[in-house]
C-alpha cells in the first residue's frame, strides 16, 4: 500500500511523481528528526562520561553502564520493535516511541543517582528499537519505490550520519557547561518532532493475524538479541573464555535455535525466516553489520589516539570528525541518483573500498600529528564511504519488500546493525587489550596495541566489500540485469516462495 501523500493526480502527469508536496517533506523531516535524536544521542554521552563520574560519584563498571544500557534497549528489542509495527499501526507506533524518548530524556537530565541514569538510558535505547523501525517502514511505504524511495532513504540515513557526527561537537561544547545538557537536549526535539508528526505522518493499516500474535516468538526472539548483546559488552571484563561468558553464549545459541523453530512454524511470524533466503537481503543484512561495526570501533581506536596519546581535547576530536560529516551532509540529497543510475551493488562496494582505503592510510599515524597528509585524508575517504554505502543498505534491504512486512524487514537491518556494532566493538577491544598488557604503558607501547585493532578493523570492512562483490560477479555471469529477488509469501498460506521483483539490485 502507497500512502496518498504521494500519489499523483492522473491530470498532472509524470512530473508530478518528482516533485513532493509540504505535507511530504514535513513528514520526512519528522521521521528524520528522530533518527537524527537517535545517533545523537550515541554519539554525545561519550565525551560527557568523565563530567558523569565525577559529579555522581560513579566508578567505571558503573560508568560503562551508562552507554551499554542503551545498547542493551536498542539492540535487544529492534526485532520486536519492527514486527510491532507492521502488527500495530507504524504511526501508532513511532509517535508512541517518540513520547517515551522524549520523557526518557528529560528524566535523564534531571536524576541524581547513577541506577537511574542507566534505567533512562535503557528506556531511552528501548524507545528508539521502536521508532527506528517504524520510521523507516514509514518511509518505504509513502514513498514509491525507485527514485522517490531512493532520494527519500538518501536524506533520512544522511540525518542520522549527520547526528552522530554532530554529537561529538555538541557533547564537547555543552559539556563544558553541564553534561546534563547533554542528556537534556533530545527532549525539546523529540517534543516539537511529535507535535508535527501528529498532524503530518499518514494513518496506516494494521496487518490482518488471522494466525494471532506470535507471542513465543517475540519472548524468545528478544530474549536471545538481549543476552547476545549483553553477554558480549560484558565479554571484555570478565573475560571472553569465563565460564559466565561461554555459559551465556550457550543460553544465546539455544534461545535462537527455538526461535527459529518457532518461527518456521508460526502463522504470524515475528520473522519470517524465507526474507533471508534473498541473496540481496542477506548480502545488505551482512554489509550493514561489517559497515557500523568496523565504523564504531574505528572510531574508538581514533578517539582514544587523539585524546590519550596527542593530548588533544573532547572539542579537538570532535572537530577532527567534522569533515566526514560535513561530506556526508553536501551528499545527502545526491546519493538517490547515483543509485540510480549505478544499482545498490555498485554503490555499496564502490564505499567499502574508500571504507577500507580510509582505514589503512590510518594505520600510518605515529605519535606526531599528521593531520593533512593522513588524519584528514582518512576522515574525507570516511565521509564518502558513508555518504555511499549506509543510504544505499538501506535501499537494498527494503526495495522488493511487501508493505506489510517493511518493518520486519527495518528491523533486522537495524538489529545487523547494532549487533555488528556491538560484537566487532568488543572484538577490536580485546585486541587491544591483549596487545597493551604485553607491551607496557609507554606512549609507543599504547600506538603499538592500537595497530592490531586498526588491522582487524580494515580487515572487517574488506570483509564486507568482499560480500558485497558476490552479488557484482552474479550480474556480470548474465547477460541483462536481473531482477531483485525477494522470497515472498504465498497467498493465503505462511508457506514461501521466490518470485522476482521489478526492481535491480
Amino acid at each position: 500500500m502507497t500512502s496518498p501523500l504521494n500519489v499523483p493526480s492522473p491530470a498532472v502527469g509524470s512530473a508530478t511523481e518528482d516533485r513532493w508536496s509540504p505535507r511530504l517533506w514535513g513528514t520526512l523531516l519528522v521521521l528524520c528528526a528522530a533518527m537524527f535524536l537517535d545517533a545523537l544521542d550515541v554519539s554525545m554521552v561519550g565525551v560527557a562520561l568523565p563530567s558523569i563520574a565525577t559529579d555522581l560519584g560513579l566508578s567505571t563498571a558503573t560508568l560503562q553502564w551508562i552507554v551499554s544500557g542503551y545498547i542493551l534497549g536498542y539492540g535487544g528489542l529492534l526485532l520486536l520493535g519492527g514486527r510491532a509495527a507492521d502488527l500495530l499501526g507504524r504511526r501508532r507506533v513511532f509517535l508512541i516511541a517518540l513520547a517515551v524518548f522524549a520523557l526518557a530524556s528529560l528524566l535523564g537530565g534531571l536524576v541524581d543517582s547513577g541506577p537511574l541514569l542507566i534505567a533512562s538510558r535503557f528506556i531511552k535505547g528501548l524507545s528508539a528499537a521502536f521508532t527506528a523501525p517504524a520510521g523507516l517502514s514509514i518511509i518505504t511505504t509513502t514513498f514509491k519505490e525507485g527514485p522517490q524511495r531512493n532520494r527519500a532513504l538518501s536524506i533520512y540515513t544522511t540525518c542520522a550520519a549527520t547526528g552522530f557526527s554532530m554529537g561529538l561537537v555538541l557533547s564537547g561544547l555543552l559539556t563544558e557547561v553541564s553534561w546534563r545538557l547533554t542528556m537534556l537536549l533530545p527532549a525539546p526535539i523529540a517534543l516539537i518532532a511529535l507535535i508535527v508528526g501528529l498532524k503530518l505522518i499518514p494513518h496506516s493499516d494494521r496487518e490482518e493475524t488471522r494466525g494471532g500474535y506470535d507471542v513465543p516468538g517475540a519472548v524468545t526472539g528478544t530474549a536471545a538479541m538481549l543476552l547476545l548483546v549483553f553477554t558480549v559488552v560484558q565479554a571484555p571484563e570478565v573475560g571472553w573464555a569465563s565460564a559466565r561468558t561461554l555459559l551465556s553464549f550457550l543460553a544465546t545459541a539455544v534461545l535462537l535455535a527455538a526461535f527459529v523453530t518457532i518461527e518456521r512454524r508460526s502463522a504470524s511470524p515475528l520473522l519470517r525466516l524465507g526474507v533471508l533466503r534473498s541473496g540481496t537481503q542477506l548480502r545488505a543484512q551482512l554489509g550493514a553489520a561489517a559497515f557500523f561495526g568496523s565504523y564504531v570501533a574505528f572510531q574508538f581506536i581514533v578517539t582514544q589516539y587523539m585524546q590519550s596519546l596527542l593530548g588533544w581535547s573532547a572539542l579537538q576530536t570532535a572537530l577532527a570528525f567534522l569533515p566526514a560529516g560535513v561530506l556526508v551532509a553536501l551528499s545527502s540529497t545526491k546519493i538517490g541518483d547515483v543509485v540510480d543510475r549505478f544499482g545498490t551493488p555498485r554503490v555499496i562496494a564502490t564505499g567499502f573500498t574508500l571504507l577500507v582505503v580510509a582505514y589503512a592510510i590510518f594505520l600510518q599515524v605515529d605519535l606526531t600529528p599528521r593531520y593533512a597528509a593522513v588524519i584528514l585524508p582518512s576522515m574525507l575517504l570516511l565521509g564518502a564511504a558513508c555518504a555511499l554505502t549506509f543510504p544505499s543498505l538501506n535501499i537494498q534491504a527494503t526495495n522488493g519488500v511487501d508493505d506489510d512486512e517493511q518493518g520486519m524487514v527495518s528491523g533486522l537491518l537495524n538489529t545487523s546493525i547494532q549487533v555488528g556494532g556491538a560484537i566487532f566493538l568488543a572484538v577490536v577491544t580485546a585486541v587491544i587489550t591483549a596487545g597493551g598488557h604485553e607491551g607496557g604503558s609507554s606512549p609507543q607501547a599504547v600506538l603499538d596495541s592500537f595497530r592490531p585493532g586498526l588491522v582487524v578493523v580494515t580487515a572487517i570492512a574488506l570483509a564486507g566489500l568482499l560480500i558485497t562483490l558476490t552479488g557484482l560477479r552474479r550480474d556480470r555471469g548474465t547477460r541483462t540485469p536481473q531482477p531483485s529477488v525477494v522470497v515472498a509469501k504465498s497467498a493465503g498460506t505462511s508457506a514461501e516462495k521466490a518470485e522476482p521483483v521489478g526492481v535491480r539490485d
